[in-house]
């Protein structure tokens, strides 16, 4: 078989428009059944209070292969439609994925089994039964290299690297689609507190490698002050988390900091999550939300786990909260603009 037979154009993964799908009367039913349906519908109802709640910044954050699974117009309608102020999310989702397809490359519809050292001889990525072209992820590694090699030599926090890349897209007209972009233009800071663990990381090597002198680096402990300073400045928080991993756990942990440094800050005050890990093992992923309050991360008031697979369970969750239409009372936070100011009034 040759390349073109894995990645056909007939074969590319959509992405689910939750604009379409009014699930409102659907979670409603949920609510009055049982397991995981229930449970759902109580984070469902919790997201819309977080949405309601005017003093509530609202955290998403993101693990796993979600956008290649066709979730980014999810994330990209939260974002124009202000229901959500802050990201954190993994490397892939941001770079291999969302950047990746804002190049204008694509994922495909594939199969779990296949022969994978087929797909590797003809440079073809599998993530579980969606394919990807090994030559297009070079050309994403390449453009985080060349937009490192552009800008000035000093470490970034990842924040303000991923503007830097939204910067890219709007000056070559490219991602219109991209949360990458609309982060940027619409003020959403996007953390990625393990930057180099994705393409972004192939690129900056390159960059860094073939550099005589100065170079970009990241600074993740500056994403932590910048996410911190957030938290500072917003005082009442919630957060959507989808999957687990360092995000889930970087943003708990701000609480903690603030604490540390001395600063008065309340629990995160609503949390919601949405995974199929298990808590018995002690991992983070599967680590239940009433056990973040024993650290004094999150207040169990407004808390719900949902152990489900986040491409069934969050289309229906964040279409919910969209048909509901509380958002359409918030105002835009634009924390992008609020970190840029004080790093104005410091270099003064």
């Amino acid at each position: 078989m040759k390349k073109e037979d894995y990645l056909k154009k007939d074969s590319i993964v959509e992405h689910i428009d939750i604009t379409k799908h009014n699930t409102v009367d659907l979670i409603e039913a949920m609510g009055k059944t049982a397991f995981q349906a229930r449970n759902l519908y109580r984070a469902a109802k919790i997201y819309d209070m977080m949405l309601s709640d005017e003093n509530c910044t609202i955290i998403l954050t993101l693990a796993g292969s979600l956008f290649s699974a066709g979730l980014k117009k999810i994330i990209v309608d939260l974002i124009r439609n202000n229901m959500v102020d802050v990201i954190v999310s993994t490397g892939a989702i941001i770079v291999d994925q969302d950047f990746f397809e804002a190049l204008g490359f694509k994922h495909y519809q594939g199969s779990p089994f296949v022969d994978d050292n087929e797909l590797r001889e003809l440079m073809i990525d599998r993530i579980y039964d969606t394919f990807i072209d090994e030559e297009e992820l070079r050309v994403c590694d390449m453009t985080i290299a060349e937009i490192a090699s552009k800008i000035e030599p000093r470490p970034y926090s990842s924040r303000e690297f991923i503007i830097e890349m939204g910067k890219y897209l709007v000056e070559n007209n490219k991602g219109e689609d991209s949360v990458v972009r609309n982060a940027f233009e619409c003020g959403v800071p996007i953390f990625v507190p393990a930057f180099s663990d994705c393409s972004a990381g192939f690129g900056l090597v390159y960059h860094q490698y073939h550099t005589n002198g100065p170079t970009v680096s990241i600074d993740s402990v500056k994403d932590f002050l910048e996410l911190t300073k957030i938290k500072i400045k917003a005082v009442e928080t919630g957060i959507v988390m989808i999957g687990g991993g360092v995000p889930k756990n970087f943003t708990q942990d701000v609480v903690v900091a603030c604490d540390i440094l001395g600063v008065e800050a309340p629990m995160h005050k609503y949390a919601i999550q949405i995974t199929v890990a298990d808590e018995r093992d002690g991992g983070l992923s599967g680590s239940t939300l009433k056990e973040a309050s024993s650290w004094g991360k999150v207040e169990t008031t407004f808390e719900q786990m949902v152990f489900s697979e986040a491409t069934i369970a969050f289309p229906l969750l964040a279409s919910y909260a969209y048909h509901k239409g509380n958002w359409k009372k918030r105002t835009q936070k634009r924390f992008n603009n609020y970190l840029q100011e004080i790093q104005e009034l410091v270099a003064k």
